[in-house]
């Protein structure tokens, strides 16, 4: 059986959505980078679908941060992968990648 680091490396190497829980709501994701940040592995996700606390609008403001220990039913979706124009951004989620889309 795969981990969830396992399954969300995979999906971004496939370009392939994440559908997960996380903080109690259903989310879908497209992973755009996983590795460790302060001794847990976290992902870096545009989030384009599913419950949001903090809504979901323009694809910029979408980017979420979190430690993958804190995901449940981590689903491997097939469908469209969704990205955004600042892509490309210096981000804080990861001090030491371990896996990166490839653009």
């Amino acid at each position: 059986m795969k981990t969830i680091d396992q399954t969300i490396k995979e999906a971004i190497y496939n370009k392939q959505q994440i559908h997960a829980i996380y903080a109690g709501k259903n989310r879908k994701f497209c992973p755009h980078q996983i590795g460790e940040k302060s001794g847990k592995t976290h992902c870096l996700f545009l989030q384009f679908g599913g419950e949001s606390t903090s809504g979901l609008g323009n694809p910029e403001n979408n980017w979420r941060c979190i430690d993958v220990s804190l995901l449940s039913n981590v689903k491997v979706v097939e469908g469209q992968w969704y990205t955004a124009s600042n892509h490309a951004n210096k981000n804080s989620c990861v001090d030491s990648p371990e896996c990166t889309v490839n653009f």
